[in-house]
C-alpha cells in the first residue's frame, strides 16, 4: 500500500491549567480542515502554537503521526482519537514514521519535507489528554512521532502521496533516536553517524557520550 496523508491538522487556541504557555494557551488541539495548507519553512500555515520556545521553528515545522499508532492508543485507552488528537499536523497512513531514518525526505503534494528529530512528551500532551501518567506510557510505547524541515515549500492536503525520494545510509531512525535518548542509552553513539539531526541534540548526546567514558 502506498502511504499518504490521511488528514492534514491545523491547532485551534485552547485556554487550559495544563497549558505549557505562560498565557495559558496552547495549539496542541489540532482539527482536520478541508482542502490543501502551506507547508512552509517557519511552519504550517494557519496553526497556532502557543509556547514557541519548545515548539515550532525550522527545525520542527512540521509533526507528523502516524494513524496505525493512534489506533493502538485508541484501544489502550479504550476510547476514540480522532485525527489531529496527538497534536501533528500530518495524520500518515501505511507510513513507517517511526522507521523513517534522520534526514530522508519526503515528497508530499507540493512539497519536500525532511525527517528531523522524534517528538518529547510534555505535560501539556498529558493535561490534554486527561492521563497524568502519559508521559511515561508514551515514553515505553516508543513510537514518538517525527518532526519535520520544510525544505521546499509547498501544499499538501489529505489524500496526497506520501514518496520517500532520499534516505542517508546511516539508516539511524526517529524510533532509535528517542530510545537512546529516553529509554536505551547504549545507544547513544550511534546517534552521531545522523548528522541530520538538529545540533542541540547532537551537542547533548556529545556531552553524554563523553561523560560515559571512563
Amino acid at each position: 500500500m502506498t502511504g499518504r496523508v490521511a488528514a492534514v491538522n491545523l491547532g485551534v487556541v485552547t485556554e487550559a491549567e495544563w497549558a505549557g504557555d505562560a498565557s495559558g494557551r496552547s495549539g496542541i488541539d489540532k482539527r482536520p480542515v478541508d482542502g490543501p495548507v502551506l507547508l512552509r519553512a517557519d511552519g504550517v500555515a494557519g496553526d497556532f502554537i502557543g509556547e514557541r520556545a519548545h515548539h515550532g521553528g525550522p527545525d520542527q515545522a512540521v509533526y507528523a503521526y502516524a494513524e496505525e499508532d493512534a489506533q493502538w492508543w485508541a484501544e489502550e485507552l479504550g476510547r476514540g482519537i480522532r485525527p489531529g488528537g496527538f497534536g501533528e499536523n500530518l495524520t500518515t497512513w501505511a507510513v513507517d514514521v517511526t522507521g523513517a531514518v534522520i534526514g530522508e525526505q519526503w515528497a508530499i503534494g507540493s512539497a519536500v519535507l525532511q525527517v528531523t528529530k522524534p517528538r518529547t512528551p510534555c505535560t501539556t500532551f498529558a493535561g490534554f489528554w486527561g492521563v497524568p501518567d502519559l508521559i511515561k506510557r508514551f515514553t515505553l510505547r516508543a513510537a514518538p512521532g517525527a518532526y519535520l524541515r520544510v525544505l521546499h515549500e509547498g501544499e499538501v492536503g489529505a489524500g496526497d502521496p506520501v514518496e520517500v525520494v532520499d534516505r542517508p545510509a546511516h539508516g539511524v531512525t526517529v524510533g532509535e533516536v528517542f530510545r537512546a535518548m529516553n529509554l536505551e542509552p547504549e545507544l547513544l553513539p550511534r546517534l552521531l553517524d545522523a548528522a541530520e539531526l538538529p545540533e542541540p541534540i547532537l551537542e547533548k548526546v556529545r556531552r553524554r557520550v563523553a561523560g560515559s567514558r571512563p
